[in-house]
């Protein structure tokens, strides 16, 4: 066999996504790319704000000497304290430069992380419905995963099924909030009560077991609502993001992993994390996008345009007499499938419809991801 058996296995298991682009690849040659609407990815509808650009055009017109070279694998240190200095407004938690690391994305901080904390064969648990790529990003690093299902009403994380699901080899749990694909944000009463009952196992098991925050939609919270901070609610928590969505930059690559500073061996593992963002190939986040960032992280996309799109699909779907929960952030929404083959439903009608499908939202922006 040409490949690796486990990737064999993987793009087997993944084959219908390659199916839904080649679905859509049809579509638009039959009805045009802009009578196609697709919703595979979850690209942003929407530009960077103007304070990118700007900054953008000042670098390149008066860029710094040595501004290409190599830097410390941690990332710039004015990037990262400008990171930290975001976090601490946010979460009231004194976090500093030396809990930030600066990587390759969402996906990146989330492969240093679990390389960082995994020995072979430990178990992470995942909450379900999930993104997809968790479990080849732990299966990565020699993992296991156990799904643990979330509310089917609320898509809160349901804290007695994780306590069932956590044994003597759990070594992680990795949460998202807002969630991918359900748009739930999760309460400070959820996270409390998840924090609570994880410093009760891991005294009564005597081992850590870190929550992995991924929150690269924290910023996209709607109705007026924030999304609740990890690090105010969770001792060993680690926070994984991106700048991809909320300065819409996903083909820029840039994010960052934060530890709290409260969390055991903190010292320790960011060592670790260091030497991992460093062995895994990813070695630096794009030097040009940590510059950029560092003065960025009080922007953010127009969230108002997210929460009308929303409203937009939400209202005509349940009109239409589809069941969903309502989401509380991020640019997805979850519907329940009227059929019994929702990768049917999933593939024909809400990721790859033609236009003519949704013709009263013809006259509005493009409808969320």
């Amino acid at each position: 066999m040409t490949v690796a058996i486990k990737v064999h296995n993987a793009i087997e298991r993944s084959s219908w996504i390659r199916r839904m682009f080649e679905e859509g690849a049809a579509l638009i040659a039959e009805f045009g790319a802009e009578n196609v609407y697709d919703f595979t990815l979850g690209n942003p509808s929407v530009e960077p704000p103007e304070a990118f650009h700007r900054e953008l055009r000042r670098i390149v017109d008066q860029p710094d000497l040595g501004m290409h070279r190599y830097m410390n694998n941690a990332g710039y240190e004015e990037t990262r304290s400008a990171v930290a200095e975001h976090i601490a407004q946010n979460s009231g938690v004194p976090i500093n430069s030396s809990h930030i690391i600066m990587t390759c994305g969402a996906g990146g901080a989330l492969n240093v992380t679990l390389k960082t904390i995994l020995n072979p064969g430990e178990d992470v648990i995942i909450l379900t419905p999930f993104f997809v790529e968790y479990k080849f990003y732990v299966d990565n690093h020699g993992g296991t995963t156990t799904e643990v299902w979330t509310d089917p009403e609320t898509f809160q994380p349901d804290i007695d099924a994780i306590e069932a699901a956590i044994t003597n080899n759990t070594r992680a749990i990795i949460i998202n909030s807002p969630n991918n694909p359900t748009g739930a944000v999760y309460s400070a009463e959820t996270l409390d009560a998840l924090g609570s009952m994880l410093e009760r196992k891991q005294a009564e098991l005597n081992r850590c077991i870190y929550v992995i925050s991924d929150e690269p939609y924290a910023r996209l919270a709607f109705d007026g609502n924030s999304v609740p901070p990890v690090f105010k609610h969770i001792r060993n928590a680690i926070l994984v993001t991106s700048h991809s969505k909320d300065l819409a930059l996903p083909g820029e690559r840039i994010g960052y992993l934060a530890a709290n500073p409260g969390m055991a061996e903190v010292k320790l593992f960011m060592e670790g994390a260091v030497f991992c963002n460093r062995v895994l190939g990813f070695v630096n986040a794009p030097a040009l996008m940590q510059r950029l960032v560092a003065v960025l992280q009080g922007e953010s996309v127009d969230v108002d345009e997210y929460q009308e799109k929303r409203d937009l699909l939400y209202n005509h779907l349940t009109d239409l007499g589809f069941s969903m929960v309502k989401p509380g952030g991020g640019f997805y929404l979850f519907p329940k499938s009227p059929i019994k083959d929702d990768v049917e439903l999933n593939s024909i009608i809400f990721c790859w419809c033609p236009a003519q499908a949704l013709e009263p939202l013809a006259t509005s922006a493009s409808p969320i991801a």
